[in-house]
């Protein structure tokens, strides 16, 4: 199994969510989280005064696939997430050794 972790724009979340049901994937958590990557933050400009934004707010999803459909799954939220544009974000995959769905005990696969 592979943890499928994702930072995405907040903006492009929906889209990823979206396509990420329609994929089939029946279970994710996300957060709001803030960093930034090679873009270092991004200026803006408030009642005339510029200031620089150091940390950018982004979206963090993460998801258990099994190893086969892992690759997949990456290529539905990249699809989903792109804007051409810096700062659109990341995606990595972990291995998972081992599950438990705590509701019922199910383990590895069935857990899922």
């Amino acid at each position: 199994m592979k943890l499928v972790t994702a930072v995405v724009r907040p903006e492009r979340f929906g889209d990823v969510k979206d396509a990420l049901e329609r994929y089939g994937i029946q279970g994710m958590t996300v957060s709001t989280v803030h960093g930034y990557g090679r873009q270092r933050g991004q200026r803006e400009v408030y009642r005339g005064a510029e200031y620089t934004v150091d940390l950018l707010e982004k979206v963090r999803i993460e998801t258990v696939v099994e190893d086969a459909e892992s690759r997949d799954v990456v290529e539905v939220i990249v699809t989903a997430a792109r804007t051409g544009e810096p700062g659109d974000g990341k995606v990595w995959l972990t291995p998972v050794e081992h599950t438990v769905r705590v509701s019922s005990g199910e383990s590895g696969g069935a857990a899922v």
